[in-house]
């Protein structure tokens, strides 16, 4: 079923809107300030990652032909560019005016996001002794003329630009930002008061080139493209995966800018100069009076007294704990863990009991992120020494994780455990974790499916679903599902998985389908962070057609338009943005007893359901 583009729109647009829905939160009065100020520094970052990504890969189809074509929109990838560059102007203008209210907010309570023109007495000498005797010394300042090229300029990092005077001639100087140096230095005396050390950079320019009159100057930030795979031919060197996703790693960072920002609007010679240098055009040019990176927001909370914190801060969260060993409640009654309200550390008890269990065969898991410190590594390493089989598909291509899994993967094969990478041209983004005991001689199986990644830290801040169970069926599905994974056989069916690339989409279809011949009968619910894939769009349209009740969680990407007459008026679309990222999805066919409910690691995306494994 297809109506052109009457009830579909660009993916790119929509993600905009979300994080449009994230910047919300900022200004919501039910939202305490301190965590006001964390939504700006999310949107913030998402952007960061937007541009790096989605702008960034529609930039080289735009370089290679400007031939794919979007099918939910009909645009190419220069019109998509075009709009979203029209789309971001007045985002940069909103979180603006957040921050500056926010700013003005928070200084009742003795938080102060300080300007150089504000400082005077002990500050200004405070800040002045700091920048001769820490920033100074450790500055590597470079000029641009005839016999100084253009340096490289590093994705996210800020840096100084300067006019200078030379004779009867302009040049450009640059300064970087070490480093070492912290994002702002805190000021003596009461409250929390400080200063960004760019700022201190730009106001002492004069003392950095000494020979040269300042012009002009201003503060910019470059976001380059970071969508690099590596089955892109001019990425991808022979050997071994591992050594090739160090060196992709590496030349991610050096590919072309997409985005500049800066402090002041560019004019004149540095406008001219930078854009020529870095290969961008006006629409690529953003002035950001918020700060371009933010992540010091989040060690602020540290500073705050007992009192601020009750004020500023969201309510302290204990999430409840299941008391009891998983291996100890009695077989067949499954556990459904609802994170971030219940913990992950049962999950975490249950490896590392069975690390130590004699009756334990062995531990096969899924990896795709993890946090720094993951205390799962330390467990499957233990089994492993202990003598179990333990087999890791450690996915090395996680974006912005790549380094991470690389080291996790070499700890893991130290301590003997088997580690495989995965699959060309599929990313193993599914979270299953099966433990195979040996009872009477006769293989048990515990199996864990989630929603979400084995990440101690993500499962406090997203929702997710981790369910543990006892039934054998499952069991046994996923231990075809792990033996499939180490011969590298994407074609298997299963019984009571529904496992991407082969079978997942497919099954989906089918399922509503089967709402469809149910007419006025039928219910669909869906939970999911985002929903691109046409096939599920039109087939969803067609279910609303038949009169079947559509409701539908989608906290990010949503193509599908909800409320269209004569195709999408049965669907209901809503979107939570909150304290906690949702993240886990479930797919609801039927009602009552006819009731089909899944818990997936897929969102309803061409990608996770036909270039990734996924399981549900």
């Amino acid at each position: 079923m297809t109506a052109g583009f009457s009830y579909t729109q660009n993916r790119e647009l929509s993600w905009l809107k979300f994080n449009e829905r994230v910047l919300e939160e900022a200004c919501a009065d039910e939202v305490p300030l301190y965590e006001r100020l964390k939504f700006i520094a999310i949107f913030t970052s998402n952007l960061d990652e937007f541009f790096m990504v989605r702008v960034g890969s529609l930039f080289d189809m735009a370089v290679d032909g400007d031939s794919q074509i979007d099918n939910k929109t009909g645009l190419s990838p220069s019109q998509q560019l075009e709009k979203i560059y029209h789309a971001v102007e007045p985002l940069y203008k909103k979180r603006d005016r957040y921050f500056r209210e926010l700013e003005k907010s928070l200084r009742n309570y003795g938080i102060a996001d300080m300007s150089m023109d504000e400082l005077e007495g002990d500050d200004a000498v405070f800040v002045y002794d700091y920048w001769r005797s820490c920033i100074l010394p450790v500055l590597s300042p470079q000029i641009v003329d005839d016999h100084h090229p253009f340096p490289f300029v590093a994705n996210k990092a800020p840096y100084v630009a300067v006019e200078l005077q030379k004779k009867k001639r302009t040049i450009l100087g640059l300064i970087s930002m070490p480093a070492a140096l912290p994002m702002v230095l805190f000021l003596p005396g009461e409250g929390i008061r400080y200063v960004h050390i760019e700022q201190i950079v730009s106001r002492y320019a004069e003392e950095v080139f000494p020979a040269y009159p300042v012009l002009s100057r201003n503060i910019f930030c470059v976001t380059r493209n970071a969508d690099i795979s590596p089955e892109d031919e001019e990425f991808a060197p022979a050997g071994d995966f591992r050594e090739k996703m160090k060196k992709l790693v590496k030349q991610r960072n050096r590919l072309a800018p997409v985005r500049l920002e800066c402090a002041h609007p560019l004019k004149g010679f540095l406008f001219d100069t930078l854009s020529e240098k870095l290969g961008l055009s006006r629409p690529q040019i953003y002035v950001s009076h918020t700060p371009f990176l933010m992540g010091y927001v989040y060690g602020l909370s540290q500073k705050l007294d007992e009192d601020a914190q009750r004020v500023l801060c969201y309510r302290p969260f204990t999430p409840q704990l299941v008391r009891n060993s998983l291996f100890d409640f009695p077989r067949g009654q499954d556990v459904l863990l609802s994170y971030p309200y219940e913990s992950m550390q049962p999950f975490l008890r249950l490896i590392r009991r069975a690390a130590n269990d004699p009756s334990v065969t062995s531990i096969q898991i899924t990896i795709y992120r993890l946090a720094k410190d993951a205390k799962l590594i330390d467990f499957l390493c233990a089994a492993a020494e202990n003598g179990k089989e333990v087999l890791v598909l450690i996915e090395l291509r996680a974006r912005f994780d790549e380094q991470n899994n690389i080291d996790w993967s070499e700890r893991l094969e130290r301590a003997g455990c088997r580690v495989i990478y995965g699959f060309e041209g599929f990313k193993v983004h599914s979270k299953v974790c099966l433990i195979t005991r040996l009872e009477h001689g006769n293989p048990r199986y515990i199996t864990q499916i989630a929603t979400g990644n084995y990440n101690e830290k993500t499962a406090a801040q997203y929702t997710d679903l981790s369910l543990i169970t006892a039934d054998q069926n499952i069991g046994r599905d996923a231990a075809e599902f792990f033996r499939n994974m180490s011969i590298g056989n994407l074609e298997e069916e299963y019984k009571h998985l529904l496992v991407a690339p082969k079978c997942m989409k497919s099954r989906i279809m089918e399922l509503i389908d089967e709402e469809i011949q149910k007419g006025k009968d039928g219910q669909i619910i869906l939970k999911v962070n985002s929903v691109t894939d046409l096939d599920v769009i039109n087939k969803l349209a067609e279910a609303s057609c038949a009169g079947v009740r559509i409701l539908m969680l989608v906290r990010g990407i949503c193509c599908l338009l909800p409320g269209v007459p004569g195709h999408t008026e049965n669907i209901r679309v809503f979107s939570i943005v909150g304290r906690f990222l949702e993240h886990s999805r479930i797919y609801s066919f039927g009602a009552g007893s006819e009731q089909k409910l899944y818990i997936s690691s897929a969102d309803l995306m061409t990608r996770n359901m036909q270039r990734r494994v996924e399981v549900a």
